[in-house]
């Protein structure tokens, strides 16, 4: 592995590159933070991606990528004398250390619960409103449901136990279950969400990520549902002309693979 100076001498060259760009490329002068973000939020989904499939050499090409947003962003408060990379680092790392008592004060923890409460509580003394605000409004749904859970819970708002909350799953899907019979289709989908945010409230419990074991599941039907559209091709049928069964004995030589 590089030595510190090493990984230094790195960052440097990358703020070197960057301010050769912003100067002489027309497309990297042309860019703003606004025609940016678009941009980096690909690229973080990217990145999520090459996690997902454990693919190191793609994560850190993917690292890659995001660093370079963040130093083309600090690149652009500099010109505005906003901000600019030093503050952006020492920013963090003042944040960091505050928001670790238990490290660099004299506050004591006993496990990862302890330091989530009192990472929240030193947000709300430093002027927060609500601990949720540190949700960002344009999360996807359901990654948001679980910024919000763990949030509430890092103050206490929580069940005790796993068991509670998979009996408030089912007392969901009992309500959701009443409103389909009742063809109320306003209630069905607001049940729905119910079910959905008690789903992902159990998967917490659970200590499972909600959001990368439904991506594992896309990724799977995907690469199945492929393996059947291939094996239709070489044996020229269209899907919509094989029945649910022909399908099936495909589908299950997919899963076997």
């Amino acid at each position: 592995m590089n030595t510190r100076e090493n990984q230094l001498q790195a960052i440097d060259r990358l703020l070197t590159i960057m301010d050769e760009l912003r100067e002489q490329c027309p497309w990297d002068r042309k860019q703003t933070l606004q025609s940016l973000r678009h941009l980096t939020i690909e690229e973080t989904y990217e990145l999520g991606d090459a996690i997902l499939d454990n693919d190191l050499k793609e994560v850190k090409n993917e690292l890659g990528d995001l660093l370079l947003h963040i130093i083309f962003y600090a690149k652009i408060g500099s010109e505005t004398q906003d901000f600019d990379i030093a503050d952006v680092a020492n920013g963090i790392c003042e944040k960091l250390i505050s928001r670790h008592p238990h490290i660099y004060g004299d506050v004591s923890v006993e496990n990862e619960d302890d330091v989530k409460r009192n990472w929240e509580n030193l947000k709300l003394k430093e002027g927060k409103q609500s601990v949720l605000e540190g949700v960002p409004r344009s999360l996807p749904a359901l990654v948001k449901a679980t910024r919000i859970q763990d949030k509430v819970a890092g103050v206490g708002f929580d069940w005790e136990e796993p068991k509670q909350v998979f009996e408030k799953l089912q007392e969901e899907l009992t309500e959701l279950q009443v409103e389909i019979d009742a063809q109320d289709q306003e209630k069905i989908e607001a049940e729905f969400g119910d079910v959905f945010f008690s789903m992902i409230n159990y998967a917490r419990f659970l200590k499972v990520d909600p959001e990368s074991a439904l991506e594992r599941t896309n990724k799977k039907f995907i690469k199945r549902f492929q393996y059947l559209e291939s094996k239709a091709k070489e044996r020229n049928k269209a899907l919509h002309d094989m029945t649910l069964g022909e399908m099936d004995v495909f589908w299950e030589e997919a899963k076997k693979l």
